[in-house]
């Protein structure tokens, strides 16, 4: 499964960062890490589901997570 970055709107508190993961889990995903400096978390979820997520009441945005390179 590829994993992806769920970014919450700003001023998300703890409760809807957990019901958000709750909601990632309920629909097939695995929570992989928890963000600190921005609310948010990383997770491994199905492809054709994702829409899932970006439609969730809490979340801004779902990027792909994929490797960074500078020059």
């Amino acid at each position: 499964m590829p994993q992806y970055i769920v970014t919450l709107k700003d001023g998300a508190s703890k409760a809807e960062i957990e019901e958000s993961k709750k909601h990632a889990t309920e629909q097939g995903g695995e929570v992989t890490h928890e963000y600190n400096i921005f609310p948010g978390f990383a997770v491994k979820f199905p492809k054709d589901s994702v829409s899932t997520l970006e439609s969730a009441p809490h979340v801004s945005s779902v990027e792909l997570d994929q490797e960074v390179k500078t020059q």
